[in-house]
């Protein structure tokens, strides 16, 4: 039997994990990873072949973050996480959470402007109109905790306690949609707050500190509600197949338990990075202010000897 237009049976054996891993790409996601795992290889390779340095630490955060939405959507975990609610909470939670951190740890913008070349004069390349987008007002009101923060939440709330959840579970389109909508608000949630990459809105690392847990306790809270409910909440997942052998309640059970659990790992995640972050702009600034104390001493040195030249001149 056909399921939400995927073309997918849901005569699907009960789930473990090694049957989850199995090849099934979605072709949207594999064209969409491969895309981004090739552009970002170039801008590499383009900065090696100059001489130019790039951390190898972005390059695996990166293409790690890529590959877990592989992983996610180009298995056989998006065929269950059509019909196991668990199994597409652990697609959601990876896709809005995990993959964005990493990908933010890439610092793909950097290197986009880094590898790729000017334009010339009074010409628009594909440089010049990144540069656009960064200092466009759009991206300072999207990228503004007054939005990121409720977009969030909504995500959460506004999707699956409302009608909207199934209606975009019903076609291909709407689903590629959706996984796309979580990778985005992720993307903007994360990158002010933790993002290496320079942005239209970047506060003090305290300030991040405060838009990181302003947003992570609706995750835990939504997940409770999941695991308090009596009855299924989402139509799509309310009659799964007999093959799987589970039932619908306890299935929204632990899809609950593992937003729950989501809430907290990613924060552990962005609040070490954070701290990183913090350290490593000390100590750039305690060396600045060290170079800039030797200079200053070095004048002063420089103007003594001249004073005690010129005295010495004066005596004879």
């Amino acid at each position: 039997m056909d399921h939400s237009g995927h073309g997918m049976t849901t005569d699907l054996p009960p789930f473990t994990l090694g049957r989850g891993l199995v090849w099934s790409a979605d072709p949207f996601f594999l064209i969409a990873c491969l895309l981004g795992l090739a552009l970002y290889g170039w801008g590499v390779a383009r900065l090696v072949r100059r001489g130019d340095k790039w951390p190898v630490g972005r390059t695996v955060a990166f293409f790690a973050g890529v590959l877990s939405i592989g992983l996610m959507m180009c298995t056989k975990l998006n065929d269950y996480g059509m019909v196991m609610f668990s199994v597409h909470m652990v697609q959601h939670m990876v896709i809005s959470m995990v993959s964005p951190i990493l990908i933010l740890l890439g610092a793909p913008i950097t290197l986009a402007l880094r590898a790729l070349p000017p334009a010339g004069r009074g010409r628009k390349g594909p440089r010049e109109l990144l540069l656009m987008l960064l200092h466009s007002r759009y991206l300072r009101i999207v990228t503004h905790p007054v939005f990121t923060i409720p977009l969030f939440i909504a995500s959460l709330y506004g999707l699956y306690f409302t009608p909207l959840f199934d209606f975009l579970m019903g076609s291909t389109t709407g689903h590629i949609a959706m996984m796309v909508h979580f990778l985005a608000v992720g993307l903007v949630f994360f990158w002010p707050i933790m993002g290496v990459d320079p942005g239209p809105h970047r506060p003090g690392y305290l300030m991040r500190m405060l838009e990181l847990f302003a947003g992570m306790p609706f995750h835990a809270f939504f997940g409770i509600a999941l695991m308090m409910a009596s009855t299924p909440m989402v139509t799509t997942f309310e009659n799964p197949p007999g093959s799987l052998g589970i039932e619908a309640l306890s299935d929204q059970n632990a899809a609950g338990g593992i937003a729950w659990a989501f809430s907290e790992v990613p924060s552990v995640l962005v609040l070490l990075a954070l701290l990183f972050q913090w350290y490593a702009s000390d100590q750039r600034q305690a060396r600045r202010k060290d170079r800039a104390a030797d200079r200053d001493g070095d004048q002063e040195l420089e103007a003594y000897n001249a004073y005690l030249a010129s005295l010495h001149a004066r005596g004879n």
